[in-house]
């Protein structure tokens, strides 16, 4: 929690403490959030998370923002972000060069230079001072809120909109753990066929060696 300094009687101070959503009240837990900071706009772009921030997430991010800045007319964007593993894993990376590569071929679109900054640096991030503010603007001492109506205090915050939550398809979604089953089914078949073969071909040599 941000730390914050209110003015108060010094014999009762204020005590803000952090509150916990129940387990059971999926309507109280927060969605994750990511955030673009566009400079030379003066603007800061916000997309909340159903789910957890993966890579198919941040690859819809980027498209959306690319799209964002077509409209406005620009050509590249230089995105400085820090070493999160969905920042930069295989799919992310291989998605961004799919970008550019269809970019450049078209002629149409936005370029997508991404830089990471370097480990353990969170005061290069611009990024970190603004959630630092933002905290403390949306802060409610008395109650817990909601997980949309903690978004709306954070959009409101940032001066943005509160756009439609990222999400992955559930179908996709299921695909992938189907692909991971019959993937390990399978490689639990030849496993099994293998420790047959090998079983059959030591029982083999015994006999053998008994014969000889």
């Amino acid at each position: 929690m941000a730390a914050m300094r209110p003015w108060a009687d010094a014999t009762k101070p204020v005590r803000l403490l952090e509150k916990e959503a129940r387990k059971d009240d999926p309507s109280r837990r927060p969605s994750p959030a990511t955030e673009c900071i566009c400079p030379e706009m003066g603007e800061t772009w916000l997309r909340f998370v159903d789910g957890r921030p993966v890579s198919a997430i941040t690859t819809q991010f980027l498209g959306w923002c690319a799209q964002k800045l077509q409209q406005r007319g620009k050509k590249a964007l230089l995105l400085i972000w820090d070493n999160a593993s969905w920042h930069k894993s295989h799919q992310v990376r291989g998605w961004i060069a799919a970008h550019n590569y269809e970019v450049k071929g078209s002629g149409r679109g936005v370029r997508i230079v991404a830089c990471l900054l370097p480990t353990k640096s969170p005061w290069l991030n611009a990024i970190e001072p603004k959630w630092i503010h933002g905290k403390r603007k949306i802060v409610e001492p008395e109650r817990l809120l909601g997980a949309y109506e903690l978004a709306d205090r954070v959009c409101g915050a940032f001066g943005c909109i509160h756009e439609p939550h990222l999400s992955i398809p559930r179908r996709s979604s299921d695909c992938a753990l189907r692909r991971f089953a019959e993937g390990t089914s399978a490689n639990r078949a030849i496993s099994h066929q293998h420790s047959a073969v090998c079983s059959c071909w030591n029982a083999e040599m015994l006999n053998c060696a008994l014969q000889s």
